[in-house]
């Protein structure tokens, strides 16, 4: 699993699902009513469930941007307006009924950095952790990881979505942005890793370093 997630990525770029919404991939989209922090939809092309819609997705409700929390079932999720930490209260949405609503995501994009970050911290994404390998549950803070993993993935999307428009363009200047983002962060961004099981970190690793912190 990813570190990052649309949520993260919304934080860092609000304009995200308006602007570039042709570069994601569209899981589910219908119409439905919103009350409170409840969406219950009336049709939809895809269950929720069967989509694998869950927390950290982003829906959009009549254009509007907002966290999945939790689904709790295939035509039903609790949401909430952006909120500026994961253990704030939540912040129910405008009431509407029978307003557009789909479910988009750039899962792939941030699959790929996701790799890209892995290899980076030495760490081999395709090789099944054994007792002797140190895998991605070796990371004992995930979270550092995320920002870096998110900016990547801005950038990727971006680039996708420039690519027909030529390097001035608005949306090839964003990639580069987020480009020069994505290596400062690089560079200040510290795995902590466990490696020898004990729930402890004995090492750090710097994206492409390795400092040893434990005997």
């Amino acid at each position: 699993m990813s570190f990052a997630n649309d949520v993260l990525l919304l934080t860092l770029e609000p304009a995200l699902f308006r602007d570039v919404a042709w570069v994601s991939q569209r899981l589910v989209l219908g119409t439905g009513s919103c009350t409170g922090t409840v969406l219950t939809m009336a049709s939809q092309d895809v269950l929720f469930d069967a989509a694998g819609v869950q927390a950290g997705h982003v829906v959009l409700v009549a254009g509007t941007a907002y966290e999945v929390i939790a689904r709790v079932s295939g035509t039903v999720l609790t949401i909430s307006r952006l909120r500026s930490s994961g253990d704030d209260a939540l912040i129910p949405a405008s009431g509407s009924t029978g307003v557009e609503v789909s479910v988009l995501t750039f899962a792939p994009q941030i699959a790929m950095v996701h790799r890209q970050v892995l290899r980076m911290i030495g760490i081999e994404p395709d090789v099944h952790e054994r007792e002797e390998s140190i895998g991605v549950s070796a990371i004992v803070n995930p979270e550092a990881m995320a920002r870096v993993e998110a900016l990547g993935a801005l950038h990727l999307v971006y680039t996708g979505a420039s690519s027909a428009m030529g390097p001035e363009s608005p949306l090839a200047h964003k990639a580069e942005f987020y480009r020069q983002r994505f290596a400062d962060e690089r560079q200040r961004a510290v795995a902590m890793i466990d490696t020898d099981g004990d729930g402890q970190p004995d090492a750090v690793r710097r994206l492409n370093i390795l400092a040893l912190v434990r005997g």
